[in-house]
């Protein structure tokens, strides 16, 4: 048995299987991207950012 029908087997054989795979898969894509987007932004914009920046505005 290969891979590819070990994986058809088990995933995408039942309708049901199949809707949960891709509800959960697009979970995971959907964070690990927010994560990534949100990385790229901060190192792009690294000195400009209230969080780089708040030392010199707030007073105690």
């Amino acid at each position: 048995m290969s891979i590819g029908s070990t994986l058809y087997n088990v995933f995408l054989r039942r309708t049901s299987t199949f809707v949960v795979v891709v509800v959960a898969s697009s979970f995971f894509f959907e964070r690990s991207f927010d994560l990534a987007a949100d990385k790229i932004f901060d190192s792009v914009n690294k000195g400009k950012l209230w969080k780089d920046i708040k030392d010199k505005y707030e007073h105690e």
